[in-house]
């Protein structure tokens, strides 16, 4: 049985390596991608989804979902991605299908509905779709095997502001009723595993000539001089693609059952994740924490499954 996985996404730089990584796993069976505002546009997302599907040759519904997040204005992140979100890769290509009529949380909830406790959504933007699905159809949680979500930073410091990971910071209400819904499985790979998880030059070197090796090195070369500058490493955190890897490969990470809240009203914390560690709040925990990865085992993973049968 192929895993049934819906990916959400706000397509920079690492979002368009995890879709390669999902596209190109064979145990996995991708229903649709849906899109986000968030690094870039909703519309610069969608057209970044769908040419990074046509690079790879692969086929799925697009669906675009919410505009700007539920009630902030939107914090595109162009220094990290440049302008059009993939570093200047693909920046000339038009896209050549369009995306699938409809508005992602329906079709979010369609795909639930369908293959009912079967499918996993992977969230690798700000969480703004799931919201308005859960908002829509509140037995949401029930109907999904799980919901593995790239954000937060558990017991770290943030990459947008000192306490917060961007994707919670962008929409920190949406993630508030993310984790509030009673999802049966709920994941966040965050911050404190997605740093670990770094692909070098030596790593894209070491791929086999062909597009997508092309599209790594190109999208990532601005993105890496940019970490090396920041933070003394000559690197690109996949923090997406650990995501995925983990929603199809749970061995991968170590995690522990925690509960967890977004701040959402604070001068300094908007969007930090609080994870109790201590039980101090005494709340029923809500949201498995990745605290630790298998480095070599995710980048072996990532390296072998991205550039699959392709020449």
């Amino acid at each position: 049985m192929k895993q049934k996985l819906l990916l959400d996404v706000d397509t920079g730089i690492d979002d368009a390596l995890g879709i390669l990584l999902a596209a190109n796993d064979r145990d996995t069976e991708l229903l649709g991608i849906t899109t986000v505002n968030g690094n870039v546009s909703l519309q610069q997302a969608t057209t970044n989804t769908l040419n990074v599907l046509a690079l790879v040759g692969k086929m799925c519904p697009v669906v675009k979902g919410a505009e700007t997040p539920l009630l902030r204005p939107s914090h595109f992140e162009k220094s990290v991605h440049g302008e059009n979100g993939l570093g200047g890769a693909l920046q000339d290509v038009e896209p050549s299908t369009l995306p699938s009529p409809g508005f992602a949380p329906d079709f979010m909830i369609e795909q639930a509905r369908r293959y009912p406790g079967e499918v996993t959504f992977v969230m690798t933007g700000p969480l703004t779709n799931l919201a308005l699905a859960v908002k829509k159809c509140p037995d949401l949680p029930q109907l999904l095997s799980k919901v593995v979500y790239m954000g937060g930073a558990a017991f770290t410091y943030g990459n947008i502001t000192p306490a917060a990971e961007y994707n919670m910071y962008v929409d920190p209400e949406a993630a508030r009723i993310v984790l509030q819904a009673g999802f049966t499985s709920l994941t966040q790979i965050g911050l404190d595993v997605t740093r670990q998880a770094l692909l070098t030059r030596t790593h894209i070197d070491s791929l086999q000539t062909s597009k997508v090796k092309h599209f790594v090195k190109t999208s990532t070369t601005h993105y890496i001089e940019r970490y090396e500058q920041r933070n003394g490493v000559a690197a690109c955190a996949l923090h997406d693609p650990l995501a995925v890897a983990y929603a199809i490969r749970p061995d991968l990470c170590e995690t522990k059952f925690l509960y967890t809240d977004i701040e959402t009203t604070s001068r300094l914390c908007d969007g930090q994740t609080i994870c109790d560690l201590q039980d101090r709040l005494q709340e029923k925990p809500n949201v498995h924490v990745a605290l630790k990865v298998d480095v070599d085992a995710f980048i072996s993973y990532f390296l072998t499954t991205i550039p699959h049968h392709l020449h």
